[in-house]
């Protein structure tokens, strides 16, 4: 399905690494959203208890209460862009190909 990506939330250890949320900014010409509390597994699990005790009442009660830390805006031009997906794509087909070689 074509759905146009305005916008990725991340978090986890690996958004820490401001090199690697401005590549996936670039890569995918779109905004990466990091949020001040990156490791958000506690913090999920905090927020459907509250849901659920009745402490917030919605989703977009919940939503406003998350802080973001930054968010990277896509600057890679579109022809390296082009070029550098040919590139990952190519890579991912020398990937296959080695499997199959290495499973025969």
């Amino acid at each position: 399905a074509k759905v146009a990506l305005h916008a990725l939330r991340v978090d986890g250890g690996a958004v820490a690494n401001d090199f690697l949320c401005q590549f996936q900014a670039d890569v995918l010409d779109a905004a990466v959203v990091r949020p001040r509390v990156i490791e958000t597994t506690g913090l999920g699990a905090a927020f459907l208890a509250g849901l659920g005790s009745g402490l917030w009442r919605s989703l977009d009660a919940l939503a406003a209460r998350q802080a973001v830390e930054h968010t990277f805006t896509p600057g890679m031009d579109p022809a390296t862009r082009a070029r550098r997906y040919e590139g990952w794509r190519h890579a991912v087909e020398r990937s296959r190909h080695r499997e199959k070689e290495s499973s025969a």
